[in-house]
């Protein structure tokens, strides 16, 4: 094949010679059209017409009507086959970032049903991604579609079998599920796909432990360890301490973590709002809304030990607290 100057394909018709040419293009109309005369005229119909004649009004000369075809097909077809795999890549990451950024906006006025909408569009233009799976998998776990949840997370698995989020995702949801083994088992999944004594790997299957009450002393183990391994408690960590302390039956100890953890939650909230106007209002409601979750979590688990060490008054008001910052483990918000 070879191409014009101005990129577009030559056809072969175009590279026989005149005569040939001529046949072949003629010829094409088809046998109730027309047919050869000797003298290389078309007798067509009933009428001979030379190369020379004078086509009827309303007629085109076949050469004509086989240029329009042409231009037809090379803007119906050949330029789509140049232009669309320059073009669908940019339009791809275009329709990605924008369901993102919707997704985003959903989420921050806590319409997850939208947000997931929005990143299902995102997954179906770029494809199976771990990152967006993993993203829309908590998202339908905030929605209460645990199962979706697990076959997203699953798949992100499947797609990086040597990525961390996708077994973080799969042990929460198990421990909605209420399937304890799996659950301990992407722990364990954490830890090892996890840089060696990673704190947020040890962190995350001490409270998973935790949640599905099995192995106590070593998840407090885990944590302990975790939180030696860092300069700066964080106050999650804090609160899986206080959680932990409390199911060993050390309640005391247990509200002076919770204590702190809320305290510290505060804090970064007060930060957060320092933001406001400088940074994007989108992102920092989003974030806002984390710590939100994060600081309802922190306040049941305190009610829980408030109450075991008779500060009943406490544990009634952090409970409807908690409950109106959005704590629901059915949510996946444990």
């Amino acid at each position: 094949m070879r191409y014009d100057r101005h990129g577009f394909p030559i056809p072969t018709e175009f590279e026989r010679p005149a005569a040939s040419r001529d046949a072949a293009d003629f010829g094409r109309v088809g046998p109730q059209m027309a047919t050869l005369d000797r003298n290389d005229g078309v007798r067509d119909e009933g009428f001979d017409v030379g190369r020379s004649a004078t086509v009827p009004a309303g007629r085109q000369r076949p050469g004509a009507w086989k240029r329009w075809l042409l231009l037809a097909v090379i803007f119906g077809g050949v330029v789509p086959a140049i232009v669309v795999p320059q073009v669908l890549p940019v339009l791809r990451e275009v329709v990605v970032q924008w369901s993102l950024e919707r997704a985003a906006e959903c989420e921050a006025r806590s319409d997850i049903a939208g947000a997931v909408a929005d990143v299902s569009r995102a997954v179906r233009w770029f494809g199976d991604d771990a990152d967006l799976l993993c993203m829309r998998a908590m998202l339908r776990l905030e929605e209460r579609d645990a199962t979706g949840c697990l076959q997203d997370a699953v798949r992100a698995s499947e797609i990086a079998p040597t990525a961390v989020q996708p077994w973080r995702v799969r042990a929460l949801v198990n421990v909605v599920l209420d399937d304890a083994d799996a659950a301990l088992a992407a722990a364990d999944m954490v830890v090892n796909l996890s840089a060696p004594g990673d704190p947020d790997a040890l962190n995350h299957r001490a409270y998973i432990r935790g949640l599905v009450g099995r192995d106590l002393p070593a998840a407090l183990a885990d944590i302990d360890r975790a939180i030696g391994a860092t300069e700066e408690s964080s106050p999650e960590m804090l609160d899986t301490r206080g959680f932990l302390m409390h199911l060993a039956g050390r309640h005391e100890e247990a509200v002076d973590q919770l204590n702190l953890a809320i305290t510290g939650m505060q804090q970064n909230r007060r930060k957060l709002g320092l933001l406001a106007g400088r940074v994007d209002p989108v992102q920092l409601a989003c974030r806002v809304r984390g710590l939100e979750h994060g600081m309802a979590v922190m306040l049941h688990h305190r009610a829980m030990a408030c109450r075991a060490v008779g500060l009943e008054e406490q544990a009634k008001q952090d409970f409807e607290m908690a409950e109106r910052k959005g704590f629901d483990p059915a949510r996946g918000i444990f």
